[in-house]
């Protein structure tokens, strides 16, 4: 249960805007209370909060200011005691976490599987350049939707959204906006491919990195080589790749598929660390929270790939 993912864990360009994105110390703050702190009533302490960061090179000053910014945009309720403050993840929260970890359960569980009608979902619309940091947000929502850009001002889908789309669209106030679905009547056999807003090849390298870099923590889980505080950093990594990987990833119907698409092998190493590595890191979070409250340390808990399903 994750936000979208800022750091060098992922083994894309070191450029990649998402990627770059997905670290920041605001994101880090709800990906570690969404994984060990999810819809507790309990408020953690600021400190404790803090120490978590600053267990990934986080400055305090950068730590207090992410909470100080979530809290401001009602990501965290906010509680006075005296002289301390303490936070907690708000309901808001809570409902956008439930939908995210379903969708980080079953990426590569059964897109590929699905029958296809044939039909594409498509999106055409118009945004100022003046207004380019909502164009920047649609964008970005509409590549977590599953769409992707066949022109720049067209964006596709194999997958009928259309109602995900206008809920964006409306909450972005963005009005010059068409959607429609239909099948692609091409000028030649190549011009016009809805496939071609995908770069397949470039994917599948992707996927297989990601296979291979976190094969290694999959044998070192196995071989019980992995301290609490490596895990805790490791698994954050993990499930930060993981969101990019699915930020990405076009989860065409298997019928556009190359064969032997290497998702299924990414899914396999992604649940078998994420689950391996969970008590461990559990452990951490409670000695880093311990630092602060002893009482509040032994709520924290961890999720697995099946309990993220049933959120």
């Amino acid at each position: 249960m994750t936000e979208t993912a800022d750091g060098d864990a992922f083994d894309a360009d070191p450029g990649d805007e998402a990627a770059q994105r997905a670290r920041g110390p605001q994101r880090l703050l709800m990906m570690l209370l969404g994984d060990y702190w999810f819809d507790r009533p309990e408020a953690l302490p600021s400190a404790a909060l803090v120490a978590l960061l600053t267990e990934f090179g986080v400055s305090e000053v950068g730590a207090r200011a992410a909470l100080s910014r979530q809290a401001r945009r009602g990501l965290l309720d906010v509680e006075k005691r005296g002289r301390r403050t303490y936070y907690r993840l708000s309901a808001r929260s809570v409902g956008h976490f439930t939908d995210t970890g379903a969708r980080i359960a079953g990426f590569g569980a059964d897109d590929a599987a699905r029958g296809w009608d044939g039909h594409w979902s498509l999106v055409a619309f118009s945004v100022p350049e003046q207004q380019r940091a909502v164009r920047h947000t649609l964008r970005e929502q509409l590549r977590w939707l599953g769409y992707a850009p066949l022109y720049d001002g067209v964006w596709v889908s194999p997958h009928a959204r259309e109602e995900e789309v206008r809920a964006v669209l409306t909450e972005l106030g963005v009005i010059t906006a068409t959607l429609f679905t239909g099948t692609p009547c091409a000028l030649s056999p190549a011009a016009g491919d809805p496939l071609s807003a995908w770069d397949l090849d470039a994917q599948a390298a992707t996927f297989e990195r990601f296979t291979k870099r976190w094969g290694v923590w999959r044998r070192r889980a196995e071989d019980g080589g992995v301290s609490p505080s490596e895990a805790l950093r490791a698994r954050t990594e993990l499930i930060t790749d993981w969101r990019v990987l699915m930020a990405h990833d076009p989860a065409l119907p298997a019928q556009l598929l190359p064969p032997h698409w290497p998702l299924a092998a990414a899914r396999a190493v992604f649940v078998a660390v994420y689950d391996a590595l969970g008590p461990l890191a559990e452990f951490r979070v409670r000695q880093l929270i311990a630092l602060h409250d002893t009482e509040l340390a032994g709520l924290a808990t961890h999720h697995t790939v099946a309990d993220l399903a049933r959120l």
